[in-house]
């Protein structure tokens, strides 16, 4: 029978292997197979909630235990010139553990401020020293820099921040303001400043008219750190870059076509599917999925490969995009452009007829692409509409159908999350100007493509953990059971229910979704559930992907925009270098955060836009339904648009509301209205913002009700009124200061 090992010998296992460790490593550790798993899983669990041991994600570490590798923030230096730093995520009990700057030759400089991925070593000491970090990669400096507006006054200006949630304004003394004009888009750095009152900056940019549209992504770039122009010497060598594989495959005889928005910039992707002539697969598929080999193009320890892996990834916006990649590769010879030849790196992928993969072959190739096509081409093939698409490509389409057909079978049994959620495209003139906000249409031409790159991206980690070399997967762990409480007590509400008391599955979600559907509360409770899942990251370790119910993903499809693929690509071609091998958990970490910044960054793109398409229908009425509710307010997503702006608590009647965190609802102390998640409401635009994307509502109604009288009902208690007044004068300001920015 196998020995578990006591709390005190794990305790002490832990502390001695301070990288966060997952159940396999503490099995293998001591030797617990079988049914002692499940023993070692139950203890584990009990020693979380004894508050002996705390975990992330799958992995779990003594209390207060530092990743090997951590995102740090330099603090000032102390008495002897030391430079000190602390973890930007600390989630452990008291005061985070002290880390030394172990600064080796050639480090850049550190100042109070900067970010910094750093490898840490665990140390011991009279001083009670906790950690000695090595830089790893210099990822953002101080001083503090602010996006805002200048406004002039008779002794310098200040700087009005255009971030939401930035709540202080900046003084620039005379002689800092760079002779910005009142009114103008700057660029701010900190200077320090008094202990009391607003700090003080000096200008360091100036971007012009924040007013004008065409400067609305530009303010998201400048905001959040996104490089935009590349570097001469990157330009140089992307200009002189040559594809350097040999033997590659024919498949120029493939039908391979590209399928993608109608408005894309790049193409990296092309399929082709054909019946499998193997008799012992009867009614099968082959499916080819081809990608741009653009591993050959951009080498390991080249300055063009250098500047990908800092930007990480492109960022998207509805007017230009800040590429991964110079023009030259991304818009040329990395796009598969139809009728040229292009190299790839292609997967055959043979599936039986229930739509299930039976095996896979990669190779580098020569393909030409038939015809580059849209989606609604696509579709428009497929329903047999005469012209659609070249002569003679309808029975390639109808092949790529069938096929897919066969796939989303497979699928369907899987059960992936299935999500529906409209996606909003903004319409854009010459000028820059919104001319109309519209819902992308959600094709069958979309679900082929997605389908056969999930299959190819599934086979890139099975190739890779088959021939034993090192992967940068695509993880999403499951979500937590916070969430997933605060989930099933909200969509009670809504007369929905989902399953208690069991190991939360993908299916378990998806009949909750199917419950919705066709509802009003549809859109509602789809947002509630994406709400509800963690954020997928890049990762050396494989721990699954929940929402794709995958034990083994990695992201092979995109190595255009996707600095994730490229490096798969290299490691199927055999051609990660071992600094590649070596930086793989730190690059893991950072290109999942130049993802969220991207992420961030285009989602405030998108407010703004919708600001400036509602700045003239001010005072105008709109139907919509309460998205979030919030101790100061409550959100309500517009049906016309999909744009949210907040209700201030202060402006919803002459009475207390009451906040409940778990029921997310607001309730009206005497007149006992309840606001909650998923209420139909009209509302009156009060404000629309453009620099900061802020809308502000006044609610009309909810759900049929008309809101509270403004004045104090007869008889209600003054002292309660009085109190009453001022916490929603708080909650007014800093709702204001909040959309506003």
């Amino acid at each position: 029978m196998t020995r578990i090992p006591s709390k005190d010998e794990l305790v002490a296992w832990l502390e001695e292997n301070p990288s966060a460790t997952g159940k396999r490593e503490i099995a293998r550790a001591f030797g617990i197979k079988g049914a002692g798993r499940i023993e070692l899983k139950r203890l584990l669990r009990e020693m979380q909630d004894e508050g002996l041991i705390q975990k992330r994600g799958r992995r779990v570490g003594a209390p207060g235990a530092l990743p090997t590798v951590t995102m740090l923030r330099a603090l000032g230096p102390d008495s002897d010139g030391d430079i000190f730093a602390e973890p930007m995520n600390w989630e452990g009990e008291g005061d985070p553990p002290r880390i030394l700057f172990m600064p080796r030759k050639g480090d850049p400089a550190l100042t109070e401020g900067d970010r910094f991925l750093a490898k840490l070593r665990p140390v011991e000491g009279e001083f009670a020293l906790n950690y000695e970090a090595r830089l790893i990669k210099k990822i953002g400096s101080g001083p503090r820099q602010m996006l805002g507006i200048y406004r002039k006054g008779p002794d310098g200006g200040r700087v009005v921040p255009i971030e939401k949630k930035a709540d202080k304004e900046w003084l620039i003394p005379s002689g800092a303001g760079m002779d910005a004009r009142d009114g103008e888009l700057v660029e701010a750095e900190s200077t320090g400043g008094p202990r009391m009152g607003l700090p003080r900056g000096k200008i360091t940019s100036r971007l012009g008219d924040p007013g004008a549209p065409k400067q609305v992504s530009l303010i998201a770039l400048h905001q959040h750190g996104i490089p935009d122009a590349f570097p001469n010497d990157v330009v140089a060598e992307a200009e002189a870059a040559r594809d350097r594989a040999k033997g590659r495959e024919d498949l120029t005889t493939l039908d391979l076509l590209t399928i993608d928005p109608a408005d894309a910039r790049d193409h990296d992707d092309a399929v082709f599917a054909a019946p499998d002539d193997d008799p012992a697969n009867p009614g099968g598929h082959v499916v080819w999925v081809a990608i741009a080999d653009v591993a050959a193009y951009v080498r390991p320890g080249t300055k063009l490969d250098s500047e990908a892996r800092t930007r990480g990834n492109s960022t998207y916006f509805p007017d230009r995009v800040s590429p991964m990649l110079p023009e030259k590769l991304s818009t040329d010879l990395c796009s598969l452009h139809e009728g040229v030849e292009r190299p790839c790196l292609a997967v055959r992928m043979v599936l039986n007829a229930e739509g299930e993969k039976q095996s896979h072959r990669f190779t580098r190739g020569m393909m030409r692409s038939r015809a580059s096509l849209s989606y609604e081409q696509a579709r428009a093939a497929a329903d047999g509409q005469a012209g659609a698409v070249p002569l003679g490509l309808e029975k390639v389409i109808a092949q790529l159908y069938t096929a897919y057909r066969a796939a989303a079978t497979a699928r369907d049994r899987r059960q992936p999350l299935d999500l529906d959620l409209p996606e909003r495209r903004i319409e854009l003139s010459d000028d820059g100007e919104v001319t109309a906000i519209r819902q992308r249409e959600r094709l069958d031409a979309h679900r082929l493509i997605e389908e056969f790159m999930i299959l190819a991206n599934v086979a890139a980690a099975e190739e890779l953990e088959a021939l034993d070399r090192p992967c940068l997967y695509r993880v999403h762990e499951e979500p937590n059971a916070e969430k997933i409480d605060a989930l099933r007590e909200s969509v009670e509400t809504l007369g929905l229910t989902l399953a208690k008391g069991q190991v939360l599955q993908t299916r378990h979600l998806n009949d909750l979704l199917r419950g919705a559907r066709g509802t009003d509360a549809e859109e509602m409770v789809n947002l509630q559930v994406l709400r509800a899942q963690t954020q997928a990251y890049y990762s050396a370790e494989n721990f699954g992907h929940f929402g794709l119910h995958l034990r083994r993903y990695a992201h092979f499809t995109s190595p255009i925009r996707r600095y994730a693929d490229l490096l798969v690509h290299r490691a199927l071609t055999g051609e990660l270098s071992d600094d590649d091998v070596e930086r793989l958990a730190e690059t893991a970490s950072q290109i999942s955060q130049t993802e969220r910044r991207s992420m961030d960054a285009e989602r405030d793109t998108i407010d703004r836009y919708l600001a400036h398409y509602l700045a003239g229908r001010e005072g105008a009425s709109f139907r919509g339904r309460i998205s979030g509710i919030a101790r100061f307010g409550l959100f309500v997503k517009l049906d016309e648009t999909g744009a949210d702006g907040l209700i201030p608590i202060g402006t919803l009647g002459r009475e207390y509301f009451h906040f409940d965190a778990e029921a997310l609802t607001l309730t009206g102390e005497r007149s006992g209205r309840v606001l909650g998640l998923g209420m139909r409401a009209e509302v009156r635009l009060v404000e629309a913002t453009p620099v900061t994307g802020g809308l502000i509502f006044e609610l009309l109604s909810a759900d049929g009700a008309a809101p509270s009288p403004r004045g104090r009902r007869r008889g209600g208690p003054k002292r309660k009124l009085a109190k009453s007044k001022v916490a929603k004068a708080k909650a007014t300001r800093k709702a204001k200061r909040k959309a506003r920015g």
